[in-house]
């Protein structure tokens, strides 16, 4: 009997190692599919190495940014997201958009066109500009996963005219596509992002000389008309297994009549009011608002804190975004912009809260918007 127990638990560990082996195979191939990118490496890691920014082997926030805020635990996440019972995650009803005809708008035109969650397009004096475009229905590695809510995807690369400038703010899934990126290529003339992540865009084919690194505080002057600022955040990045390997950010659009900020993904901090001091006031500042948590409140703002954040950057228009397209977080679908709208009537900001594909008047600061969200379950 003690023969056959001890041949039996052989047998079992046996099995157990094979799977683990197998389980650890398949995600080591898994991860080298081209979709994950490529981390920094020779020349310019070299320069990377060389950021005030990089400390002890990655990027650092300018405060100090611990994932998860005191008393909470990943295990504990895990377990209130999927034994909690959470409302209204993902909509019932289809999201409302409108089709604009993109490829014939007058180039004269200063206008700016949601997609859902943090990708735009932007034309500001003659120049044709998107931002962290995610057309592909998903915003994880994983197919079928984090999955577009329905109507979300009205838009399409095809739809897109050739393309300026591409500004991306960071590496994470849900604003650096694949798909998109991959699609895009020949309608792309500059990229510009933060340090590092032009390596993703060499592994996808993208000539190096288009692809424009910079720090923070780092300016782009392209011509006359057309200033960039590459601002903090604070965050962090990755897309395999090494994080804050290349450098999150924000962006200051500067032209003679408008100044726009792209705010990318940030928790609320003191690099907010360092900005509006430095280049405020703003026409319009696009900041963040959803797929927030009380556990990661350092890496996202929490409603009451994009509104601060307006008021630090000095903004004439505050456009909440990174909602409405994707659930990542266990708040209701519509909270943001319901909760964002509700602490906004004590401080009388004028929002901006297209549908997607609707046409956003950058230099109206009158125009109005419904609240779609609103009536929709």
């Amino acid at each position: 009997m003690k023969k056959l127990l001890l041949k039996i638990v052989k047998r079992t560990l046996f099995t157990l190692l094979v799977l683990v082996v197998l389980l650890t195979l398949t995600v080591f191939l898994y991860m080298r599919l081209n979709k994950f990118g490529k981390s920094p490496e020779g020349s310019r890691q070299e320069r990377i190495s060389q950021s005030p920014n990089f400390k002890d082997g990655s990027f650092q926030n300018l405060s100090f940014t611990p994932q998860l805020t005191e008393g909470y635990t990943i295990p504990g996440i895990i377990y209130t997201r999927l034994f909690k019972k959470h409302e209204k995650l993902v909509p019932v009803d289809t999201i409302p958009s409108v089709k604009t005809d993109l490829l014939n708008l007058p180039a004269e035109k200063n206008i700016l066109v949601w997609f859902g969650h943090s990708s735009y397009y932007m034309q500001l004096h003659g120049k044709r500009i998107l931002v962290d475009p995610v057309f592909s229905g998903n915003a994880s590695p994983l197919p079928g996963t984090v999955k577009a809510f329905a109507g979300t995807d009205r838009y399409t690369v095809e739809d897109l005219p050739a393309i300026d400038y591409l500004f991306i703010s960071h590496d994470h899934y849900d604003h650096l596509d694949y798909e998109t990126i991959t699609k895009l290529k020949s309608k792309v003339g500059t990229v510009i992002c933060g340090l590092g992540v032009g390596s993703h865009f060499e592994q996808w084919g993208y000539d190096s000389a288009t692809v424009l690194e910079r720090d923070w505080y780092e300016s782009i002057e392209f011509d006359s008309v057309f200033t960039v600022h590459v601002t903090p955040a604070r965050h962090f990045s990755g897309r395999g297994f090494s994080r804050n390997n290349t450098l999150w950010c924000s962006y200051v659009l500067e032209t003679p009549s408008l100044k726009i900020y792209v705010g990318g993904d940030s928790g609320y901090d003191t690099h907010f009011a360092a900005i509006g001091k430095k280049f405020g006031p703003f026409d319009l500042a696009i900041i963040e608002s959803g797929q927030y948590n009380e556990a990661w409140r350092y890496i996202h703002t929490l409603p009451y804190e994009v509104l601060q954040a307006a008021q630090d950057i000095k903004a004439h228009r505050l456009f909440p975004v990174h909602n409405s397209k994707f659930q990542l977080a266990n708040h209701p679908w519509n909270e943001p912009l319901n909760r964002v709208s509700e602490l906004n009537q004590t401080i009388g900001i004028p929002l901006v809260t297209p549908v997607i594909g609707e046409l956003v008047e950058l230099e109206n600061e009158t125009q109005q918007f419904k609240q779609w969200w609103f009536s929709l379950k």
